[in-house]
Protein backbone atom coordinates (compact mmCIF):
# COMPACT_ATOMS: atom_id res chain seq x y z
CA UNK A 1 0.00 0.00 0.00
CA UNK A 2 1.64 3.51 -0.86
CA UNK A 3 2.51 5.78 1.81
CA UNK A 4 0.43 8.83 2.08
CA UNK A 5 -0.27 11.61 5.02
CA UNK A 6 -2.68 11.50 7.02
CA UNK A 7 -5.08 13.86 7.56
CA UNK A 8 -7.29 12.56 10.31
CA UNK A 9 -9.41 15.46 11.94
CA UNK A 10 -10.63 16.27 15.44
CA UNK A 11 -13.67 18.45 14.09
CA UNK A 12 -14.81 16.20 11.66
CA UNK A 13 -15.16 13.61 15.07
CA UNK A 14 -16.55 16.72 16.99
CA UNK A 15 -19.15 17.34 14.42
CA UNK A 16 -20.72 13.68 14.36
CA UNK A 17 -21.46 13.99 18.04
CA UNK A 18 -22.95 16.88 18.38
CA UNK A 19 -25.22 15.38 15.64
CA UNK A 20 -25.50 12.09 17.39
CA UNK A 21 -26.46 13.46 20.34
CA UNK A 22 -29.06 16.26 19.00
CA UNK A 23 -30.75 13.11 17.35
CA UNK A 24 -30.95 11.21 20.47
CA UNK A 25 -32.69 13.81 22.66
CA UNK A 26 -35.27 13.77 19.59
CA UNK A 27 -35.59 10.34 20.13
CA UNK A 28 -34.28 8.28 16.97
CA UNK A 29 -33.12 5.23 17.17
CA UNK A 30 -29.58 3.85 17.03
CA UNK A 31 -26.75 4.16 19.71
CA UNK A 32 -27.42 6.45 23.00
CA UNK A 33 -24.95 9.17 23.63
CA UNK A 34 -23.74 7.32 26.41
CA UNK A 35 -23.01 4.03 24.70
CA UNK A 36 -22.24 5.51 21.22
CA UNK A 37 -20.62 8.80 21.41
CA UNK A 38 -19.43 9.63 24.84
CA UNK A 39 -16.34 7.28 24.41
CA UNK A 40 -15.16 7.93 21.37
CA UNK A 41 -11.84 7.83 22.59
CA UNK A 42 -12.33 4.39 23.52
CA UNK A 43 -8.98 2.06 23.32
CA UNK A 44 -8.71 0.86 19.34
CA UNK A 45 -7.26 -2.46 18.22
CA UNK A 46 -3.28 -2.37 17.65
CA UNK A 47 -2.85 -0.66 14.60
CA UNK A 48 -6.07 1.01 14.56
CA UNK A 49 -5.06 4.46 15.54
CA UNK A 50 -6.24 6.47 12.78
CA UNK A 51 -9.79 5.58 12.82
CA UNK A 52 -10.02 7.19 16.41
CA UNK A 53 -12.54 9.78 14.80
CA UNK A 54 -14.70 6.99 13.95
CA UNK A 55 -14.99 4.80 17.35
CA UNK A 56 -17.44 4.44 20.00
CA UNK A 57 -20.25 2.38 17.81
CA UNK A 58 -18.94 -1.41 18.38
CA UNK A 59 -21.25 -3.75 17.54
CA UNK A 60 -23.20 -1.66 15.01
CA UNK A 61 -23.88 -2.19 12.06
CA UNK A 62 -25.22 0.05 8.71
CA UNK A 63 -26.76 -1.30 5.87
CA UNK A 64 -25.89 0.22 2.23
CA UNK A 65 -27.33 -0.53 -1.20
CA UNK A 66 -25.85 0.59 -4.88
CA UNK A 67 -26.21 -0.04 -8.34
CA UNK A 68 -22.71 -1.46 -7.98
CA UNK A 69 -22.50 -5.15 -8.80
CA UNK A 70 -20.25 -8.41 -9.61
CA UNK A 71 -16.16 -7.17 -9.09
CA UNK A 72 -16.44 -3.91 -8.50
CA UNK A 73 -18.60 -4.70 -5.53
CA UNK A 74 -16.28 -7.25 -4.17
CA UNK A 75 -13.66 -4.17 -4.38
CA UNK A 76 -15.86 -1.92 -2.41
CA UNK A 77 -16.49 -4.68 0.21
CA UNK A 78 -12.72 -4.89 0.05
CA UNK A 79 -12.65 -0.73 1.01
CA UNK A 80 -14.60 -1.06 3.89
CA UNK A 81 -12.58 -4.13 5.67
CA UNK A 82 -10.22 -2.48 7.83
CA UNK A 83 -12.59 0.18 9.08
CA UNK A 84 -14.94 -2.41 9.83
CA UNK A 85 -11.80 -4.30 12.20
CA UNK A 86 -11.19 -0.90 13.77
CA UNK A 87 -14.58 0.47 14.29
CA UNK A 88 -16.32 -2.50 15.24
CA UNK A 89 -18.85 -1.15 12.52
CA UNK A 90 -20.52 -3.63 10.41
CA UNK A 91 -21.11 -2.35 6.83
CA UNK A 92 -23.91 -4.52 5.06
CA UNK A 93 -23.46 -3.88 1.25
CA UNK A 94 -26.12 -4.94 -1.23
CA UNK A 95 -25.41 -4.38 -5.36
CA UNK A 96 -28.50 -4.25 -7.49
CA UNK A 97 -28.87 -4.12 -11.27
CA UNK A 98 -32.83 -2.73 -10.30
CA UNK A 99 -31.10 0.09 -7.89
CA UNK A 100 -33.05 3.10 -8.89
CA UNK A 101 -36.71 1.16 -9.36
CA UNK A 102 -36.24 -0.90 -5.92
CA UNK A 103 -34.58 2.00 -3.64
CA UNK A 104 -38.02 3.64 -4.41
CA UNK A 105 -39.83 0.65 -3.38
CA UNK A 106 -38.05 0.65 -0.09
CA UNK A 107 -37.80 4.19 0.76
CA UNK A 108 -41.79 4.29 0.29
CA UNK A 109 -42.07 0.84 1.87
CA UNK A 110 -40.45 2.20 5.15
CA UNK A 111 -37.70 -0.27 4.66
CA UNK A 112 -34.91 2.37 3.73
CA UNK A 113 -31.27 1.62 3.83
CA UNK A 114 -28.96 3.58 6.46
CA UNK A 115 -27.04 4.54 2.98
CA UNK A 116 -27.36 4.54 -0.62
CA UNK A 117 -24.67 5.73 -3.40
CA UNK A 118 -27.11 7.35 -6.15
CA UNK A 119 -25.75 8.35 -8.97
CA UNK A 120 -28.39 10.93 -10.40
CA UNK A 121 -28.39 14.50 -8.49
CA UNK A 122 -31.81 14.29 -10.20
CA UNK A 123 -33.25 11.37 -8.36
CA UNK A 124 -31.35 12.50 -4.73
CA UNK A 125 -33.55 15.99 -5.02
CA UNK A 126 -36.58 13.57 -5.42
CA UNK A 127 -35.80 11.79 -2.08
CA UNK A 128 -34.75 15.42 -0.28
CA UNK A 129 -37.96 16.81 -1.51
CA UNK A 130 -40.37 13.92 -0.16
CA UNK A 131 -38.42 14.60 2.84
CA UNK A 132 -36.39 10.85 3.23
CA UNK A 133 -33.23 12.08 3.12
CA UNK A 134 -30.79 13.53 6.08
CA UNK A 135 -28.73 16.52 5.80
CA UNK A 136 -25.33 15.24 5.97
CA UNK A 137 -23.56 15.76 9.82
CA UNK A 138 -21.24 18.56 10.38
CA UNK A 139 -17.55 16.16 9.60
CA UNK A 140 -19.18 15.23 6.49
CA UNK A 141 -20.04 19.06 5.29
CA UNK A 142 -16.54 19.74 6.33
CA UNK A 143 -14.89 17.36 4.21
CA UNK A 144 -16.84 17.83 0.86
CA UNK A 145 -16.06 21.75 1.59
CA UNK A 146 -11.99 20.50 1.71
CA UNK A 147 -11.52 18.11 -0.55
CA UNK A 148 -14.41 18.96 -3.39
CA UNK A 149 -14.95 21.61 -6.03
CA UNK A 150 -18.29 23.98 -5.63
CA UNK A 151 -19.55 22.51 -8.75
CA UNK A 152 -19.92 18.82 -7.11
CA UNK A 153 -20.61 20.19 -3.85
CA UNK A 154 -23.81 21.49 -6.19
CA UNK A 155 -24.51 18.55 -6.94
CA UNK A 156 -25.06 17.07 -3.80
CA UNK A 157 -27.28 19.81 -2.55
CA UNK A 158 -30.65 20.77 -3.02
CA UNK A 159 -31.71 24.21 -2.49
CA UNK A 160 -28.38 25.12 -0.91
CA UNK A 161 -28.09 22.49 1.68
CA UNK A 162 -25.81 19.62 1.39
CA UNK A 163 -27.79 16.14 1.68
CA UNK A 164 -25.76 13.86 -0.10
CA UNK A 165 -21.65 13.74 -0.31
CA UNK A 166 -19.36 12.77 -3.52
CA UNK A 167 -17.78 9.98 -3.76
CA UNK A 168 -16.62 7.88 -6.57
CA UNK A 169 -16.61 9.52 -9.90
CA UNK A 170 -15.98 8.91 -13.89
CA UNK A 171 -15.01 10.30 -17.22
CA UNK A 172 -17.16 9.01 -20.00
CA UNK A 173 -15.91 10.51 -22.83
CA UNK A 174 -13.60 7.44 -24.01
CA UNK A 175 -13.68 5.18 -26.78
CA UNK A 176 -12.19 1.66 -26.15
CA UNK A 177 -9.68 -0.26 -28.67
CA UNK A 178 -6.74 -2.75 -28.81
CA UNK A 179 -3.86 -0.77 -29.60
CA UNK A 180 -2.57 -4.32 -31.26
CA UNK A 181 -5.33 -4.70 -33.79
CA UNK A 182 -5.00 -0.75 -34.44
CA UNK A 183 -0.85 -1.34 -34.95
CA UNK A 184 -1.28 -4.38 -37.01
CA UNK A 185 -4.12 -2.48 -38.98
CA UNK A 186 -2.20 0.64 -39.60
CA UNK A 187 -5.05 2.55 -37.74
CA UNK A 188 -4.50 5.69 -36.09
CA UNK A 189 -6.37 6.91 -32.99
CA UNK A 190 -8.68 9.38 -34.34
CA UNK A 191 -8.48 12.97 -32.61
CA UNK A 192 -11.91 14.99 -34.39
CA UNK A 193 -14.67 13.53 -35.13
CA UNK A 194 -14.51 13.90 -38.56
CA UNK A 195 -11.42 11.23 -38.58
CA UNK A 196 -13.44 9.16 -36.21
CA UNK A 197 -16.41 8.55 -38.89
CA UNK A 198 -13.57 8.34 -41.44
CA UNK A 199 -12.12 5.36 -39.40
CA UNK A 200 -15.32 3.35 -39.48
CA UNK A 201 -15.74 4.13 -42.68
CA UNK A 202 -12.11 2.49 -43.63
CA UNK A 203 -12.95 -0.26 -41.05
CA UNK A 204 -16.13 -1.03 -42.43
CA UNK A 205 -14.92 -1.22 -46.19
CA UNK A 206 -12.49 -3.51 -44.72
CA UNK A 207 -15.50 -6.16 -44.10
CA UNK A 208 -15.16 -5.57 -40.58
CA UNK A 209 -17.86 -4.25 -38.14
CA UNK A 210 -15.87 -1.11 -36.21
CA UNK A 211 -18.45 -0.32 -33.40
CA UNK A 212 -19.79 -3.14 -30.42
CA UNK A 213 -22.39 -1.60 -28.15
CA UNK A 214 -24.92 -2.62 -25.50
CA UNK A 215 -27.76 -0.92 -23.87
CA UNK A 216 -29.38 -3.71 -21.68
CA UNK A 217 -29.04 -3.08 -17.83
CA UNK A 218 -32.00 -4.70 -16.28
CA UNK A 219 -34.63 -1.80 -14.65
CA UNK A 220 -32.10 0.49 -16.03
CA UNK A 221 -31.73 -0.47 -19.59
CA UNK A 222 -31.30 2.49 -21.97
CA UNK A 223 -28.59 4.70 -19.93
CA UNK A 224 -25.65 3.96 -22.09
CA UNK A 225 -27.46 5.16 -25.17
CA UNK A 226 -28.23 8.46 -23.29
CA UNK A 227 -24.21 8.93 -22.69
CA UNK A 228 -23.75 8.94 -25.85
CA UNK A 229 -26.61 11.66 -26.70
CA UNK A 230 -24.93 14.01 -23.85
CA UNK A 231 -21.47 13.15 -25.45
CA UNK A 232 -22.18 14.25 -28.55
CA UNK A 233 -24.66 17.08 -27.36
CA UNK A 234 -21.45 18.76 -25.81
CA UNK A 235 -19.53 18.43 -29.26
CA UNK A 236 -22.06 19.40 -31.51
CA UNK A 237 -24.24 22.09 -29.51
CA UNK A 238 -21.70 23.05 -26.78
CA UNK A 239 -21.50 23.29 -23.12
CA UNK A 240 -23.60 26.46 -22.92
CA UNK A 241 -26.59 24.55 -25.00
CA UNK A 242 -25.90 20.90 -23.24
CA UNK A 243 -26.54 23.28 -19.76
CA UNK A 244 -29.91 24.86 -21.29
CA UNK A 245 -30.92 21.23 -22.03
CA UNK A 246 -30.17 19.51 -18.86
CA UNK A 247 -32.39 22.24 -17.25
CA UNK A 248 -35.18 22.45 -19.52
CA UNK A 249 -34.41 26.07 -20.93
CA UNK A 250 -34.71 24.84 -24.27
CA UNK A 251 -37.43 21.48 -25.02
CA UNK A 252 -36.38 17.77 -24.68
CA UNK A 253 -36.94 18.08 -29.09
CA UNK A 254 -35.11 21.13 -29.83
CA UNK A 255 -33.30 21.27 -33.04
CA UNK A 256 -30.31 20.84 -31.44
CA UNK A 257 -31.16 17.55 -29.37
CA UNK A 258 -32.54 16.68 -32.66
CA UNK A 259 -28.98 17.14 -33.95
CA UNK A 260 -26.99 15.14 -31.78
CA UNK A 261 -29.01 11.95 -31.63
CA UNK A 262 -29.33 11.77 -35.51
CA UNK A 263 -25.58 11.84 -35.05
CA UNK A 264 -25.34 9.23 -32.72
CA UNK A 265 -27.69 7.29 -35.40
CA UNK A 266 -25.15 7.45 -37.38
CA UNK A 267 -23.03 5.43 -35.72
CA UNK A 268 -25.52 3.35 -33.70
CA UNK A 269 -28.17 2.87 -36.30
CA UNK A 270 -25.73 2.27 -39.29
CA UNK A 271 -26.08 -1.62 -40.36
CA UNK A 272 -22.22 -1.34 -41.90
CA UNK A 273 -21.21 -0.23 -38.25
CA UNK A 274 -22.85 -2.67 -35.65
CA UNK A 275 -23.10 -4.90 -33.90
CA UNK A 276 -19.87 -6.92 -34.13
CA UNK A 277 -20.05 -10.28 -32.52
CA UNK A 278 -23.69 -9.75 -31.40
CA UNK A 279 -26.26 -8.84 -33.82
CA UNK A 280 -27.98 -5.74 -36.10
CA UNK A 281 -28.89 -2.61 -34.86
CA UNK A 282 -31.83 -3.95 -32.67
CA UNK A 283 -29.52 -6.46 -30.60
CA UNK A 284 -27.77 -3.34 -28.80
CA UNK A 285 -31.02 -3.42 -26.91
CA UNK A 286 -31.00 -6.82 -25.70
CA UNK A 287 -26.72 -6.65 -25.27
CA UNK A 288 -25.94 -6.24 -21.67
CA UNK A 289 -23.49 -3.16 -21.42
CA UNK A 290 -21.23 -5.38 -19.54
CA UNK A 291 -20.51 -7.60 -22.53
CA UNK A 292 -20.85 -5.04 -25.18
CA UNK A 293 -17.06 -4.51 -25.37
CA UNK A 294 -15.87 -7.88 -25.04
CA UNK A 295 -15.70 -8.69 -29.31
CA UNK A 296 -12.40 -6.09 -28.92
CA UNK A 297 -10.63 -9.20 -27.57
CA UNK A 298 -11.35 -11.19 -30.26
CA UNK A 299 -11.09 -9.45 -33.18
CA UNK A 300 -14.46 -8.94 -34.07
CA UNK A 301 -15.05 -5.24 -32.55
CA UNK A 302 -12.59 -2.33 -32.91
CA UNK A 303 -14.02 0.48 -31.17
CA UNK A 304 -16.67 0.76 -28.28
CA UNK A 305 -17.55 3.98 -26.68
CA UNK A 306 -17.93 3.63 -22.73
CA UNK A 307 -17.20 5.42 -19.63
CA UNK A 308 -13.34 4.60 -17.75
CA UNK A 309 -15.22 2.42 -15.17
CA UNK A 310 -15.50 0.06 -18.49
CA UNK A 311 -11.66 -0.82 -17.46
CA UNK A 312 -13.37 -3.35 -14.70
CA UNK A 313 -15.40 -5.10 -17.48
CA UNK A 314 -12.67 -6.76 -19.21
CA UNK A 315 -12.18 -10.57 -18.31
CA UNK A 316 -9.62 -11.41 -15.60
CA UNK A 317 -5.94 -11.26 -16.96
CA UNK A 318 -6.68 -8.31 -19.66
CA UNK A 319 -4.38 -5.47 -19.41
CA UNK A 320 -5.49 -2.14 -19.32
CA UNK A 321 -2.42 0.03 -20.79
CA UNK A 322 -1.39 2.00 -23.99
CA UNK A 323 0.77 -1.02 -25.10
CA UNK A 324 -1.70 -3.83 -23.23
CA UNK A 325 -4.78 -5.49 -24.65
CA UNK A 326 -7.46 -2.69 -25.10
CA UNK A 327 -6.95 0.80 -23.75
CA UNK A 328 -9.50 4.16 -24.53
CA UNK A 329 -8.84 6.90 -26.89
CA UNK A 330 -10.69 10.62 -25.79
CA UNK A 331 -13.85 10.88 -27.66
CA UNK A 332 -13.12 13.84 -30.19
CA UNK A 333 -14.81 16.96 -30.71
CA UNK A 334 -15.37 18.52 -33.87
CA UNK A 335 -12.03 20.67 -33.23
CA UNK A 336 -8.55 19.43 -31.72
CA UNK A 337 -9.03 23.05 -30.05
CA UNK A 338 -11.79 21.92 -27.97
CA UNK A 339 -12.45 19.08 -25.10
CA UNK A 340 -15.83 18.83 -23.46
CA UNK A 341 -15.67 16.01 -21.07
CA UNK A 342 -18.71 14.24 -19.74
CA UNK A 343 -18.71 12.45 -16.89
CA UNK A 344 -20.38 11.23 -13.62
CA UNK A 345 -20.46 9.41 -9.85
CA UNK A 346 -22.23 8.72 -7.00
CA UNK A 347 -23.38 10.60 -4.13
CA UNK A 348 -23.47 9.12 -0.36
CA UNK A 349 -26.88 9.85 0.82
CA UNK A 350 -28.19 8.65 4.66
CA UNK A 351 -32.16 7.56 5.17
CA UNK A 352 -30.73 7.23 9.02
CA UNK A 353 -29.27 9.95 11.47
CA UNK A 354 -27.80 6.97 13.62
CA UNK A 355 -23.95 7.62 15.18
CA UNK A 356 -22.63 4.59 13.35
CA UNK A 357 -24.55 5.80 9.77
CA UNK A 358 -22.78 9.22 10.05
CA UNK A 359 -19.46 8.05 11.12
CA UNK A 360 -19.63 5.92 7.54
CA UNK A 361 -20.86 8.67 5.52
CA UNK A 362 -18.20 11.29 7.09
CA UNK A 363 -15.49 8.39 6.52
CA UNK A 364 -16.32 8.25 2.76
CA UNK A 365 -16.41 11.61 2.10
CA UNK A 366 -12.86 11.64 3.36
CA UNK A 367 -9.49 12.07 1.65
CA UNK A 368 -7.67 8.84 3.21
CA UNK A 369 -11.10 6.71 2.47
CA UNK A 370 -10.78 8.15 -1.56
CA UNK A 371 -6.72 6.77 -1.32
CA UNK A 372 -7.30 3.51 0.37
CA UNK A 373 -10.32 3.03 -2.01
CA UNK A 374 -8.19 3.83 -5.36
CA UNK A 375 -5.12 1.43 -4.19
CA UNK A 376 -7.43 -1.44 -4.59
CA UNK A 377 -7.87 -0.38 -7.79
CA UNK A 378 -9.85 -0.02 -11.11
CA UNK A 379 -12.11 3.10 -9.57
CA UNK A 380 -11.54 7.36 -9.46
CA UNK A 381 -12.84 10.00 -7.46
CA UNK A 382 -12.79 14.21 -8.02
CA UNK A 383 -11.91 14.27 -4.56
CA UNK A 384 -8.91 16.93 -4.64
CA UNK A 385 -7.40 14.82 -1.95
CA UNK A 386 -6.43 11.80 -3.93
CA UNK A 387 -2.95 11.05 -4.75
CA UNK A 388 -2.57 10.00 -8.20
CA UNK A 389 0.18 7.76 -7.23
CA UNK A 390 -2.48 5.52 -5.51
CA UNK A 391 -4.36 4.93 -8.41
CA UNK A 392 -3.53 1.71 -9.96
CA UNK A 393 -4.26 1.70 -13.80
CA UNK A 394 -3.30 4.38 -16.56
CA UNK A 395 -6.81 4.96 -17.60
CA UNK A 396 -7.89 5.74 -14.08
CA UNK A 397 -4.64 8.01 -14.04
CA UNK A 398 -6.03 9.72 -17.37
CA UNK A 399 -9.30 10.10 -15.81
CA UNK A 400 -7.93 11.97 -12.34
CA UNK A 401 -5.75 14.12 -14.08
CA UNK A 402 -8.84 14.97 -16.52
CA UNK A 403 -10.76 15.58 -13.32
CA UNK A 404 -8.14 17.62 -11.74
CA UNK A 405 -7.54 19.58 -14.89
CA UNK A 406 -8.79 23.33 -13.87
CA UNK A 407 -9.09 23.51 -17.97
CA UNK A 408 -11.75 20.87 -18.84
CA UNK A 409 -14.74 21.73 -19.74
CA UNK A 410 -16.51 18.83 -17.64
CA UNK A 411 -19.79 18.51 -17.55
CA UNK A 412 -22.00 16.08 -15.50
CA UNK A 413 -23.67 13.24 -16.87
CA UNK A 414 -27.13 14.81 -18.39
CA UNK A 415 -29.69 12.43 -17.25
CA UNK A 416 -28.61 12.22 -13.68
CA UNK A 417 -29.27 15.74 -13.43
CA UNK A 418 -32.82 15.94 -15.23
CA UNK A 419 -36.01 14.66 -12.88
CA UNK A 420 -36.21 11.30 -12.32
CA UNK A 421 -39.13 10.74 -14.30
CA UNK A 422 -37.01 11.89 -17.41
CA UNK A 423 -33.70 11.47 -16.61
CA UNK A 424 -34.25 7.59 -14.93
CA UNK A 425 -37.45 6.95 -16.82
CA UNK A 426 -38.64 8.15 -20.32
CA UNK A 427 -34.87 9.50 -21.53
CA UNK A 428 -33.97 5.57 -20.67
CA UNK A 429 -37.02 3.90 -22.29
CA UNK A 430 -37.22 6.60 -25.42
CA UNK A 431 -33.51 5.69 -26.44
CA UNK A 432 -34.25 2.02 -26.00
CA UNK A 433 -37.48 2.47 -28.32
CA UNK A 434 -35.01 4.42 -30.79
CA UNK A 435 -32.86 1.58 -30.79
CA UNK A 436 -35.56 -0.70 -32.09
CA UNK A 437 -36.82 1.29 -34.72
CA UNK A 438 -38.41 4.12 -33.21
CA UNK A 439 -37.80 7.96 -35.40
CA UNK A 440 -35.84 10.47 -33.36
CA UNK A 441 -38.37 13.21 -33.42
CA UNK A 442 -41.19 10.61 -32.25
CA UNK A 443 -38.84 9.42 -29.50
CA UNK A 444 -37.78 13.27 -28.02
CA UNK A 445 -41.20 14.64 -29.01
CA UNK A 446 -42.69 11.76 -26.18
CA UNK A 447 -39.70 12.49 -23.79
CA UNK A 448 -40.23 16.32 -23.77
CA UNK A 449 -44.01 15.38 -22.87
CA UNK A 450 -42.84 13.49 -20.10
CA UNK A 451 -41.31 16.34 -18.38
CA UNK A 452 -42.74 17.63 -14.75
CA UNK A 453 -45.01 20.42 -15.12
CA UNK A 454 -43.48 21.74 -11.39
Amino acid sequence: MTARPLNRRRRAAAGIVGLALAATACGTGGSTASEGEADADASLPAGCEDYADYAGSSGTEVSMYTSIRDIEADRYVQSFEEFEKCTGITINYEGSGEFEAQLNVKVQGGNAPDIAFIPQPGLLQRFVQAGKVMEVPEGTAENVEEFWSEAWKEYGSVDGKLYAAPMGANVKSYVWYSPSQFEEAGYEVPTTLDELMALSDEIAGSGKKPWCAGIESGDATGWPATDWVEDMMLRTAGAETYDQWVNHEIPFNDDAVVEAVDAVGAILKNEKYVNAGFGDVRSIATTSFQDAGTPILEGECFLHRQASFYANQWPEGTTVAEDGDVFAFYLPSESEDSKPVLGGGEFVAAFADRPEVQKVQTYLSSDEYANTKAEIGDWISANTGLDVANVKNPIDQLSVETLQDESAEFRFDGSDLMPAAVGAGSFWNGMTEWINGAETKQVLDGIEESWPSS
